[in-house]
């Protein structure tokens, strides 16, 4: 028990962290199935589409 309120400070900040870590991977996932960009950006202002979503003739 010592140990748990020796480090609750890094403990929370740990679990913080954790979290947002595991939002950002959701929310990057959800947008995969869905189709979109997943850089965070929208495609169209993107100078590197074309090296992502090459278009077929």
């Amino acid at each position: 028990m010592a140990f748990i309120v020796n480090n609750l400070g890094t403990i929370i900040v740990g679990a913080v962290l954790l979290v947002i870590v595991g939002l950002i991977i959701a929310s990057t996932v959800k947008r995969k199935k869905r189709g979109q960009s997943t850089c965070g950006c929208e495609c169209s202002g993107c100078p590197s589409a074309s090296v992502c979503h090459k278009q077929e003739p």
